[in-house]
């Protein structure tokens, strides 16, 4: 339980103005101007995100140079392969790799990676798409830093085009073309795309110079109905959701909604999910992405892309079973290893950061584990594997702690690492762990102070119950989707009392709040070991949201943090 909290600073005189000029309440408009929000343009635009705001994909390095190939892949009946991580974004990005090559009328070779292969475009994936004779690969959400396949595919005659968003080497590329905004010779105005943005990008111009060419397959080629695979892919690989992000979001929730993909609908059936038009960026991170998560968590990521790809409802309805039994395996697997993490976890309770490593834990759930520790005790936080005497991890961070320029601080202990800003693998040798933990707290200690562990929490606003009512909280939804970079406005409550309290299911706390004669609804999940009893005086901290149940729709309060209040 957080012991302190603190109010964003905002112009106040910007919040007056957005409430003015748009007609907003001063609650709404002043969690915006917090956010930077300082004209009614501005917020115009991001409270009502179109596709016709995406900005042209001026200065995308190498761009114009994948077209050519495609195209010319295209007039030359070429067989092409494809590639794609094993995550969510490796898969959605390949899948709109695929989409695009078939709309093109180009016969396609579809790889994905293993886990147990190691990380990225492998040489024997490299092999293979040389056997098959593809004259082209396309790799997704990989390839950046995989010369020695890179390498290989040119000595044999094969063009390969990365479509990545990973950290980029020093040094020449082996490709024959590489889309990634950080290459330092990309001046596209906006750096956050995920691979799978990327690769919507890239099937947008392709169309765009097939149609200018007076081509037929740029007529067949239709990228709007790929947005639901750009909304899964960029939700799950917590990138930025803000400008171009947050465009491809809004319009790809939407797309996902009608659930017209079979596969999509079928996963949503397995998880419960039975109204496409409530999916959200929550049911994406937490009930979608992890079902497509497990095929490459526990193996090979080839059924999730399978799914993906599934143009019927009965190879739809099989390949989601698969994936939930899957995921079913990788929730045990992951409870047992929480369980030791967290018991691990207390031994580096003074420190800024946390990296753990044990034998038996699973390689393929401490991705899971390391963004689970960071929730929990608000750090970056490093998980590996071990086995063999190697260790294989992944980090996950917060607070603005970029792990690409802290990571490369360690480097000198590890045998490989990749990813971007807010997550990344890594591998080392077993008995390199103490020391990268000594260099990496210190990386995490120089960048967020001595006192790091004592920061207090940090709401957006604070209100009183009566302020937030139904047409409140439904404003506050006008600034969704939610996510990294924008995440979900916490809101303080002070002073109220817990009128009454009882634990749903297993865990789950409900509230009823009180503050002199108005009564609100919340709920706490995951912290009916905190109940604070009834009339306990508390200070809440949590977000709103509407509550539908039998066609009634309330605001509810879905807290982050209980408090007493200070006496």
């Amino acid at each position: 339980m957080a012991e302190a909290w603190r109010v964003r600073a905002a112009d106040e005189d910007s919040a007056r103005g957005l409430a003015a000029g748009l007609g907003l309440r001063k609650l709404t408009a002043r969690i915006l101007a917090a956010r930077g929000f300082s004209s009614p343009e501005r917020a115009t635009r991001f409270l009502s995100p179109r596709l016709s705001h995406l900005r042209p994909p001026v200065g995308m390095a190498d761009l114009d140079r994948a077209i050519d190939r495609i195209v010319n892949a295209q007039k030359r009946g070429e067989k092409v392969g494809v590639f794609g991580d094993y995550d969510v974004d490796g898969v959605t990005g390949a899948a709109i790799l695929v989409l695009m090559a078939r709309a093109l009328g180009l016969d396609v070779a579809v790889r994905t990676a293993r886990r147990a292969s190691g990380y990225g475009f492998s040489p024997d994936d490299a092999a293979a798409f040389i056997a098959e004779k593809c004259a082209l690969v396309l790799t997704a959400d990989c390839g950046t830093g995989d010369d020695e396949s890179l390498a290989e595919c040119r000595r044999r005659g094969v063009d390969v085009i990365v479509i990545d968003h990973h950290h980029v080497p020093v040094g020449e590329s082996r490709a024959f073309a590489m889309l990634n905004c950080h290459r330092e010779d990309d001046t596209f105005a906006f750096k956050g795309l995920a691979s799978c943005g990327v690769a919507f990008y890239l099937g947008a111009a392709v169309r765009t110079r097939l149609r200018g060419e007076g081509h037929p397959a740029g007529d067949k080629l239709d990228p709007r109905p790929w947005l639901d695979l750009v909304a899964l892919g960029t939700v799950a690989d917590l990138v930025p959701l803000l400008d171009e992000n947050r465009i491809l979001v809004a319009a790809g929730l939407r797309e996902l909604g009608s659930l017209r993909r079979p596969g999509l609908a079928a996963l949503a059936k397995v998880a419960g999910l039975v109204n496409g038009g409530q999916l959200g960026t929550t049911e994406v991170s937490f009930r979608l992405a992890p079902r497509l998560n497990a095929a490459g968590r526990l193996g090979d990521s080839q059924r999730a892309l399978d799914l993906l790809l599934a143009g019927d409802e009965a190879t739809a309805t099989r390949l989601a079973s698969d994936l939930d039994d899957m995921n079913r395996e990788r929730q045990q697997i992951q409870e047992r290893i929480w369980s030791e993490a967290v018991m691990g976890a207390e031994a580096f309770d003074a420190d800024p950061a946390l990296v753990l490593g044990a034998e038996g834990w699973h390689q393929g759930v401490v991705g899971v584990i390391a963004a689970e520790l960071g929730e929990k005790y608000r750090k970056p936080a490093v998980v590996f594997g071990l086995r063999e005497g190697q260790g294989r991890g992944s980090a996950r961070t917060l607070g603005g702690f970029d792990l690409c320029r802290e990571l490369a601080r360690c480097r000198e202990h590890l045998s490989l690492y990749g990813g971007h800003s807010m997550a990344a693998g890594l591998a080392l040798p077993e008995k390199n762990l103490p020391a990268f933990r000594e260099a990496f707290v210190t990386a995490a200690r120089d960048h967020f102070g001595a006192n790091a562990a004592k920061a207090p929490v940090e709401v957006d606003a604070v209100a009183s119950l009566e302020e937030l009512d139904l047409v409140q909280a439904e404003e506050i939804l006008r600034m969704a989707p939610f996510g990294s970079a924008n995440r979900e406005p916490l809101i303080a409550v002070p002073g109220v009392v817990a009128r009454s309290t009882r634990v749903v299911g297993s865990s789950h706390l409900q509230l009823t709040l009180a503050e002199g004669a108005v009564v609100s609804d919340a709920i706490a999940f995951g912290m009916a070991d905190k109940d604070p009893g009834q009339g306990a005086r508390l200070d809440v901290i949590g977000a709103t949201e509407v509550d539908e149940f039998r066609g009634q729709r309330k605001p509810r309060l879905r807290v982050h943090h209980l408090m007493r209040t200070a006496s």
